[in-house]
């Protein structure tokens, strides 16, 4: 028999200002990946994705991309270079 457990998570105020913010930050990452791989001609690979968020990250129009943790930009860029040829 297995077990089946379910749990609820009641963030406070501030909890889901930084999971709106945090949730936002992987959203932007993704759809500008997104943008950059219809763009090239050559579907690019993880590596060359994570080294353009590391510019971005450098620019002051996305600057605000370090306040977040780079852990979810980065698996959202993973999950991105898995999906890509099912978009395609």
């Amino acid at each position: 028999m297995k077990a089946r457990y379910q749990y609820r998570f009641y963030p406070t105020d501030q909890q889901r200002q930084s999971l709106a913010q945090l949730f936002g930050c992987v959203r932007v990452v993704w759809n500008d990946a997104l943008a950059f791989c219809k763009a090239s001609e050559k579907l690019p690979g993880y590596n060359k994705l994570s080294a353009i968020l590391t510019l971005s990250k450098k620019t002051d129009e996305r600057q605000w991309l370090k306040d977040v943790s780079s852990v979810p930009l980065q698996q959202s860029l993973r999950y991105l270079e898995h999906s890509l040829p099912k978009l395609f």
